[in-house]
């Protein structure tokens, strides 16, 4: 069919319209739309790129604070650091593409986000991922993990950008739909921020990067569509990255901004030139004019519909004044990119593109963008779990529970993943993967930034709100235990079918979540993206939003340590025993995913939060958060799987409670013996626990006079080695 043929109502439904979506388009335009046209409209309209179903609960964050330089609604929240320094950050989901098509859509995930940071104006110094996988049993699983990982690490390598955190989690829920969720953190001085509009009617638009293909069609339209099994027949829409461009383009595009030739930019994401073009247009209150026939193309023949709706990477449209395109155009070609005029900026707020000295579309700017459709669909409210009654505990053989939770998948060590990963490129990591948080320092400076990702889906299922409030309570505690004050945050929210009232009552339920903790924590939430339709043959993922936070230390003295060592005092800071709803144990050791999850306690929380980090900062602690697996797995974490420890705990609690529950916010902290002082003095007026002594070749544990753990830490740490050591030996 030709690109400039009247649209039908049965090509609307081919691209993903509904009957009333496609009359609501010829009312708009008071005629039939074109192929072209049509095309444009469902990319855009496309749950993907107008979070349709989604944006009515945006407002329901908290997005203002001291520090937020730029909320949501721009390509990246930014926060400021001090000292003329800012924190430009996002994440974005990459899901439908990796199920598909595994390397590329991990990789081109990145790309995709690395794109979204440097857009502003900042370098990109970090990247941070949160996986979900199915069952590593399940039919294509291992190769789904083994793509998606060197999907990521060759990426992200490539482009001299350390992947230095994130998550991953192992679920049965995911097996027919993993998560891809990339997060970026870049810096920049506060002069510098650059934002995508077309301002300046009479300004040039400049096409720059790689030329245009026709993977990545559709790929909007793609991710806002559940999946059967015919899902594989997609992958002609999943787009192939290039790293080597695209590091030429992030030092290209912060020269051009440097050069002070910029007025606009913006990156050719989700729905390529489209979203791009519209976006900027929408922005600035203005309109586009271009010659598609201009437009860079590797494939003979493309159509202004494939030029528009192409999702080819490393790509930018850029908006400068006339007398700055030939610098420009020069900056470009000395990178080796290309770039070429492909129109202007004009007052009339619409976008009119001819190709071949034909008129190709023209469309208004505002039904396309603004005024794109937005559904508050039926949600039914989630019942949280209720509590159930729970086998005969006090006679559990704790050693041989703590081995079958650290021998899970859901314990796997992520080192085969992230040893795959350059986590050091660029000199100033302090802390990288296998901490709680990845700290970093801004260049020429001692400003200590940090990052996390968060997130448990099981908690969720169980209970929406409390499960994502949660989640942003393990960023804060995460981020304490390098010393970081929480300073801003960027969510993920995966969900399955919106058109599903359950699913949409579990989605308003976390975002509600969510809020809460982000108001209790004073943390505003700037960037973030939605992704549903994660489902299928009508079975949807478990709800999973996915918390990434950034924090500052104003001045990074010592590298944090994450490992106790010989002849460390260990203490319990918080509440000794924790809840056993919702906790991995119960999904390891017993089978049961049964809640019910408890409130967060968000006053003992921000009191517990600020100790730790002033520890820290002063080097008087290493710490650890109580999460998933509780007290027992963080002993074995911060023991490295070499320095064992002999902790007593305290008369009349509950061994397994102690030991394996979670929820209540606490910490492990080791200080060396002559710190004691110190450190008890940091935590008074709150629960503080003496438990032991670092030390030794065996993790003991005694309850009275009954050693109820005694085990080789080297032979309890390798357990959590064993689920993906394949990936070390593919």
């Amino acid at each position: 069919m030709s690109w400039d043929a009247p649209a039908t109502l049965d090509l609307a439904r081919e691209h993903g319209l509904s009957e009333d979506e496609y009359g609501r388009i010829v009312t708009e335009l008071g005629r039939v739309p074109n192929l072209t046209e049509l095309g444009i409209f469902a990319a855009l309209w496309s749950e993907h790129c107008s979070y349709k179903s989604s944006r009515a609960y945006f407002k329901r964050f908290p997005t203002a604070g001291p520090r937020v330089v730029q909320g949501p609604g721009e390509n990246a929240g930014v926060v400021d650091l001090g000292r003329g320094w800012v924190c430009v950050f996002k994440m974005e989901s990459h899901n439908h593409p990796s199920f598909i098509e595994p390397y590329q859509g991990a990789a081109t995930g990145v790309g995709g986000i690395l794109r979204d940071v440097f857009t502003m104006g900042a370098r990109p110094v970090m990247l941070l991922d949160s996986l979900r996988f199915g069952d590593l049993d399940a039919p294509r699983m291992r190769h789904l993990v083994d793509g998606v990982v060197r999907g990521i690490g060759d990426y992200g390598n490539c482009v001299g950008v350390p992947t230095v955190g994130g998550e991953v989690d192992v679920h049965p829920g995911y097996n027919g739909n993993i998560l891809v969720n990339a997060m970026c953190v870049g810096v920049a001085r506060a002069d510098r921020i650059f934002y995508g509009r077309a301002s300046g009617p009479g300004n040039r638009v400049v096409y720059l990067g790689s030329k245009t293909g026709r993977d990545g069609i559709h790929g909007a339209t793609m991710a806002s569509d559940v999946f059967d099994e015919a899902a594989a027949a997609k992958r002609p829409t999943v787009q192939v990255g290039d790293p080597f461009t695209e590091k030429l383009l992030i030092e290209c595009c912060l020269e051009l901004m440097e050069s002070g030739v910029v007025v606009g930019i913006q990156d050719m994401g989700a729905a390529g030139l489209t979203s791009s073009a519209f976006e900027m247009a929408s922005r600035a209150g203005c309109g586009l004019a271009l010659d598609l026939s201009l437009v860079p193309a590797r494939e003979r023949g493309m159509t202004p519909y494939e030029l528009m709706l192409s999702e080819s990477q490393e790509r930018m449209l850029l908006v400068a004044t006339p007398d700055n395109v030939g610098a420009v155009l020069a900056i470009c070609r000395r990178w080796g990119l290309d770039a070429v005029e492909i129109g202007s900026v004009v007052a009339e707020p619409e976008v009119v593109a001819t190709f071949a000295g034909r008129p190709a579309f023209r469309l208004p700017v505002a039904p396309l963008v603004d005024d794109a459709p937005r559904y508050e669909r039926p949600a039914t409210p989630p019942v949280p779990a209720a509590a159930v009654t729970l086998p005969p505990l006090h006679d559990r053989d704790l050693a041989a529970d703590l081995r079958a939770l650290l021998a899970s998948p859901v314990f796997a060590s992520a080192r085969p993943i992230w040893e795959q990963y350059d986590h050091s490129v660029g000199a100033s990591t302090v802390v990288g993967p296998g901490g709680d948080a990845a700290l970093q320092l801004v260049p020429g400076t001692r400003i200590g930034l940090a990052a996390t990702t968060d997130g448990n889906a099981v908690a969720c299922s169980l209970d929406p709100f409390h499960g994502a409030a949660h989640g942003v309570a393990e960023a804060v505690r995460n981020l304490a235990c390098v010393g970081a004050e929480p300073v801003g945050v960027t969510d993920c929210l995966n969900f399955g079918s919106p058109e599903n009232p359950a699913v949409m009552g579990q989605f308003v339920a976390a975002v509600d979540g969510l809020a809460e903790a982000c108001r209790a924590f004073e943390v505003p939430v700037v960037s973030g993206n939605v992704s549903f339709y994660n489902e299928t043959s009508g079975s949807a993922i478990p709800p999973t939003p996915t918390v990434g936070m950034v924090g500052v230390v104003p001045e990074l003295r010592q590298r944090p340590r994450t490992r106790w060592q010989v002849g460390d005092t260990v203490y319990l800071l918080g509440p000794v025993e924790g809840e056993l709803g919702g906790s991995r144990y119960l999904q390891v050791a017993l089978g049961l995913e049964a809640g019910p999850v408890p409130p967060v306690e968000y006053e003992a929380q921000r009191h517990t939060a600020a100790a730790v980090r002033d520890l820290v900062r002063l080097g008087l602690a290493a710490a650890k958060d109580l999460s998933d697996g509780g007290l027992a797995v963080a002993a074995v974490e911060m023991s490295g799987g070499t320095v064992g420890c002999r902790l007593t705990l305290p008369a009349g609690v509950s061994p397994v409670r102690t030991l394996f529950g979670e929820w209540s916010g606490a910490f492990l902290l080791a200080t060396p013996a002559a710190f004691e002082p110190a450190l008890e003095r940091a935590c008074e007026g709150l629960a503080l626990t003496r438990l032991g002594v670092a030390g030794g070749a065996k993790m003991t544990v005694v309850v009275g006079r009954k050693h109820v753990v005694e085990e080789p830490i080297a032979d309890l740490a390798a357990l959590r080695e064993g689920s993906l050591a394949w990936l070390s030996e593919a």
